[in-house]
């Protein structure tokens, strides 16, 4: 592990120094986001991101998963608070480029390449906003690049986990710079074999990709009466939200043959709702499926679902932050999962998640970030961040006294 010394959080005044300029801003985005790293590669994007941690005045260390640490810390610690982002991708290649043009009037510039929005732009965010906010004695922050988020095993936050207690943390995924995402879904995936003796196509008996289809649909069988289960035992006017149902989708199918056996594959993912838990819906499907002889069953991926109320300190921190830009926030819950599912039931401590960004670009060709939405969310994670420092530590203090 690496380190430098640090200048004390509370003698770096917010906004006194040219690397914290939105042009610095820019650049260092631009700079992440044309740095390859897909999930298992990313160390010279950890590597960088360390680089600019320490020019903006942050200590900066690479975890023993390989994940990058920028913190500012208090010599007498009262309160900590969190700033959870991930720097890996998924594949695809988009060259990256920023078109349109500043004037005066408008901030027409839009950043394209892969990680633009999930997650480099929200990472990038919350460096900046962690550098200039103004704390108070006795806060620590730190920004964290993990690594491994887009995998089911997101080992980096894990390691984080384990090794920090903060009080309160924000998690760096796109919402949209006056979206404050509550709570995401949770996760299973499934990975179905069917293997069989070769035969003749003209004889009797199914083949094995038959097999693997077969137990497919009687999986999305099983998702169809649990859910209606649900939905009974929860009869209202309005349908459920997606939020509240399990969703499945077939993720990959393939199949094999040597001339002696036959092999087919697949792999489902489903999100789950707060009703169920992973380690449940498992339990549904290997009793649906335990008659069905020549199927192999593998299960990864157990996420529980975990949402907040609005009345959560860093949702409210977030919200006022917003209101004081001139915007209304809009609390959001999402169906997909985050390494926010990983922490929150570790640390049990305030946290939501927030960043620039429209996360319907997840994953795609074109996905791409308007610098204007990336520096408004700089300045809003600024605003939090001062507001709920100074929260956390008049009730630690207060706790403290009692």
């Amino acid at each position: 592990m690496s380190s430098t010394t640090h200048t004390p959080a509370a003698q770096q005044p917010a906004h006194a120094s040219p690397a914290w300029s939105d042009d610095h801003a820019l650049d260092t985005l631009h700079d992440l986001v044309a740095i390859p790293s897909v999930s298992n590669s990313e160390r010279a994007a950890v590597e960088r991101f360390a680089t600019h941690a320490r020019t903006l005045g942050m200590e900066a260390e690479i975890d023993e998963a390989g994940s990058g640490i920028a913190s500012r810390r208090s010599d007498e610690s009262i309160a900590e608070i969190m700033l959870l982002g991930h720097i890996d991708t998924v594949p695809g290649d988009i060259p990256v480029s920023i078109e349109g043009e500043r004037t005066d009037h408008a901030d027409t510039r839009i950043l394209h390449g892969r990680g633009s929005v999930d997650a480099k732009g929200p990472l990038c965010a919350m460096l900046f906003a962690a550098a200039r906010a103004t704390l108070p004695p006795g806060v620590t922050l730190r920004v964290c690049a993990a690594v491994g988020e887009e995998t089911p095993h997101s080992r980096g936050a894990r390691h984080i986990a384990r090794t920090f207690r903060p009080d309160a943390c924000i998690i760096g995924e796109p919402s949209g710079s006056d979206g404050v995402t509550l709570g995401y879904k949770g996760r299973l995936i499934v990975h179905v074999d069917a293997a069989q003796s070769c035969h003749h196509s003209a004889g009797p008996g199914d083949s094995a990709p038959d097999a693997a289809h077969a137990a497919w649909s009687r999986i999305l069988e099983l998702i169809a009466s649990l859910n209606a289960a649900n939905n009974a035992n929860n009869a209202g006017d309005a349908p459920p939200r997606a939020f509240d149902i399990i969703q499945s989708s077939l993720r990959t199918l393939a199949s094999s043959s040597d001339g002696l056996t036959d092999r087919a594959s697949l792999t489902g993912g489903f999100r789950l709702p707060r009703w169920i838990t992973p380690a449940d819906l498992q339990s549904h499907i290997e009793s649906f499926l335990r008659e069905t002889r020549g199927l192999t069953l593998r299960f990864e991926g157990h996420e529980h679902a975990h949402a907040v109320d609005r009345n959560d300190p860093v949702v409210r921190a977030l919200s006022n932050a917003i209101r004081a830009e001139g915007a209304s926030p809009r609390p959001k819950l999402k169906t997909g999962t985050a390494d926010l599912n990983v922490v929150a039931p570790i640390w049990n401590c305030p946290i939501a998640a927030y960043g620039p960004g429209d996360s319907s670009l997840d994953h795609t060709p074109i996905e791409h970030l308007p610098i204007a939405e990336y520096l408004r969310a700089i300045r809003i994670l600024t605003r939090a961040i001062e507001s709920l420092a100074s929260e956390l530590l008049t009730s630690r203090t207060t706790e403290s006294r009692a």
